[in-house]
């Protein structure tokens, strides 16, 4: 208690106040006027002397703790500390970020209305592809116009006012089933979407509007895609379609062999599997195919 005394002003303060006090306490033994400001009794100047001195050794022990010579916790423990302390801080921003993101996302897939009417219906669809950092071809031209990777593009796509939309390339933009109201209105032949992170279920049942022109699709690498959304592809005429690499198709031999029998015109296109592995039954999608033979 006296090394610790030693170094702190939490007892040094504790002694001034503890004299005021005993000072105060002599003062009114040798009084005649009573004073209800003062304590009365021994018993409780003892008993306030105890608590007073308890009071400085917890407040030392702490600041002693505080300034140890211990290494310092790391970095790790840290960063925890802080992210423990700053969680509803840390909650607050990363929906703050949520939001941010869905709020461009919805501006980005919003429906070009006004480029619409003021250069119609082709230049319209083909800017929304050039804004989100996509490419397209126009009927009976053999140039494609594409964003570069700053998102900078060729503006002369503005002399084809009147010329529809054939191939569109929107590998790894955020378009979504919302954006498709851009498109709907061009005969596309071709569309490729791999590795959007926004092209799901809702999508792909959003492409029978398609369903007379579109004959490619290539839909590998979304992460989104489940069965269910390769469902809603029955009604279209495709030729090929690319579902390589999928992830959430648990059974991807028994859906190749479900596609192939719901699109069969159509050159279905799965790489990334393991179909070595017994499926649903225990048989493998060689052994089904023969026995379908």
């Amino acid at each position: 208690f006296f090394y610790i005394a030693e170094h702190s002003t939490a007892l040094l303060l504790y002694n001034y106040i503890f004299s005021f006090i005993s000072l105060c306490f002599h003062f009114y033994q040798h009084s005649v006027c009573p004073c209800p400001l003062f304590i009365r009794s021994s018993v409780s100047f003892q008993s306030l002397h105890r608590c007073c001195q308890r009071a400085a050794v917890l407040l030392v022990a702490r600041r002693h703790w505080g300034s140890s010579s211990a290494s310092p916790p790391s970095l790790v423990s840290r960063s925890l500390d802080f992210l423990a302390r700053r969680f509803y801080d840390v909650e607050a921003l990363l929906n703050w970020k949520s939001r941010i993101g869905k709020d461009q996302l919805r501006k980005k897939n919003f429906y070009y209305g006004y480029t619409h009417k003021l250069y119609g219906p082709d230049i319209a669809s083909a800017y929304y592809i050039l804004n989100l950092g996509g490419g397209f071809r126009f009927v009976g031209q053999s140039e494609w116009f594409r964003a570069d990777s700053r998102g900078k593009f060729n503006w002369d796509f503005l002399n084809y006012k009147d010329t529809p939309v054939e191939e569109v390339d929107m590998s790894h933009t955020i378009i979504n089933y919302v954006g498709l109201s851009n498109l709907e209105r061009q005969p596309l032949r071709t569309l490729k979407v791999q590795g959007c992170p926004e092209v799901d279920d809702w999508f792909l049942a959003g492409l029978h509007k398609f369903q007379d022109s579109l004959e490619e699709l290539d839909i590998s690498h979304c992460p989104r895609i489940t069965v269910g959304g390769l469902a809603a592809l029955r009604n279209l005429r495709l030729k090929h379609l690319n579902v390589s690499s999928l992830p959430r198709i648990s059974s991807p031999g028994l859906v190749i062999i479900l596609l192939e029998e719901m699109l069969p015109q159509c050159r279905i296109t799965a790489h990334g599997y393991d179909l070595s592995q017994p499926q649903v039954g225990g048989e493998k999608p060689e052994e089904r195919l023969e026995a379908e033979g």
